[in-house]
């Protein structure tokens, strides 16, 4: 088997990322299951850098609410390795489970998470420059219902990024859909662009989709990317929100989009918008995602059925097939985990995957030429 740090065995790739690949391992000592980011550390300087600065921040982010925890960083051969606990599905991959689109409670209940999240970095002089649906994952266990935010490989100190913030970059990080004009106009990003791309990332997951993603496509790169950048400074926070989420939304895109770049957000005010329309809508704070409720529901069909075949056929355990009451408890009282990760994946068919890689000597040479013939399979599919 592979295993990094003579502890840590890789079984299947969980994820993929523009500089590395995520694959879930067995922590040997513990036999806990971790979470391991693997990056060719020499392949360009540019994966080098974007290691030393997301171990950096990592260090400082360290033992905040709703960070991943790193439990080894470090160079195994040429690659660059991060352990971290493992997590749950990203919203990303529940959105796609949900039917591509969230209820106005989750999205809110996201939104007053996600907040707290950039929040804490931003205190700590980080700007993430990537904030968007696959960079926060829900927790597993009895942290099932806790939203992380992930991925700091291009976050920048916000005082490095203060000296930039006239200079024109080509090479401007991010991603597209949820970038906003700042990143379109090759300007340095500061905290009204973290959140700025939270208000996009929410009206996506309550809509389904963002105006600028329609666009042609027989228009080349250049020109969508214009015309996108050309529809984010002209469309407000009313038109974006038109129909799919409530004022409150507006107020916050409106609000974020007029701060200049040196501001610093008032985050207990966009707080107060989402929890004060949390509290008008009349939603409890019961941390029923709809992806729980989606859950619970497979789960009580899938008893209520298990219990009809068994009265069909003459059995009948005394317990057996009765429904779920609005706690999650069975008929016999026993709690239900509907947040487990591993139900959850396996039910969506996202993360466990059954692809294991085998390897032969764990000698240096034999670990470095596995290494690179896992990086590379996974980076070229």
């Amino acid at each position: 088997d592979i295993c990094i740090n003579n502890r840590y065995r890789i079984s299947h790739r969980t994820g993929k990322g523009g500089c590395g690949v995520v694959y879930s391992a067995t922590d040997l000592q513990s036999n806990e299951e971790v979470a391991v980011k693997l990056m060719n550390a020499y392949k360009t300087s540019v994966h080098s850098s974007v290691f030393q600065d997301e171990r950096e921040i990592n260090n400082t982010l360290k033992g905040g609410i709703g960070i991943p925890r790193v439990r080894w960083s470090g160079y195994q051969c040429e690659f660059a390795v991060f352990i971290m606990d493992a997590l749950g599905p990203s919203l990303n991959d529940l959105f796609l489970f949900c039917g591509r689109k969230f209820s106005l409670k989750t999205i809110l209940l996201i939104a007053d998470q996600a907040l707290s999240r950039i929040r804490f970095l931003h205190s700590k002089g980080y700007v993430h420059r990537d904030i968007k649906p696959s960079n926060f994952l829900m927790g597993t266990g009895k942290h099932g219902n806790l939203l992380y935010l992930i991925d700091f490989g291009i976050g920048k100190n916000f005082s490095e990024a203060e000296l930039c913030k006239d200079v024109e970059d080509h090479r401007q990080p991010g991603t597209s859909l949820y970038a906003t004009t700042n990143h379109h106009n090759r300007r340095e990003q500061s905290w009204r662009d973290d959140l700025e791309a939270l208000g996009y990332t929410l009206v996506y997951l309550a809509s389904g989709s963002l105006p600028w993603v329609s666009l042609p496509s027989d228009n080349t790169r250049e020109e969508r990317e214009q015309l996108t950048k050309e529809m984010k400074e002209r469309l407000s926070g009313e038109e974006l929100c038109d129909g799919v989420l409530p004022k409150e939304f507006a107020t916050y895109i409106n609000y974020v989009q007029g701060l200049t770049f040196g501001d610093k957000p008032d985050y207990a005010y966009l707080q107060r918008l989402f929890r004060n329309c949390f509290k008008a809508q009349g939603f409890k704070y019961d941390h029923v995602y709809d992806w729980t409720k989606k859950l619970f529901d497979e789960m009580q069909a899938g008893m209520d059925n298990e219990g009809a075949e068994m009265h069909n056929d003459g059995a009948g355990m005394e317990n057996e097939g009765q429904p779920i009451d609005n706690q999650g408890r069975s008929g016999d009282g026993v709690k239900v985990d509907l947040r487990h990760e591993g139900y959850l994946a396996h039910k969506m068919g996202l993360i466990i995957t059954e692809h294991p890689y085998q390897t032969g000597s764990p000698s240096h040479l034999t670990l470095s030429a596995s290494l690179s013939n896992l990086y590379s399979n996974q980076t070229s599919q």
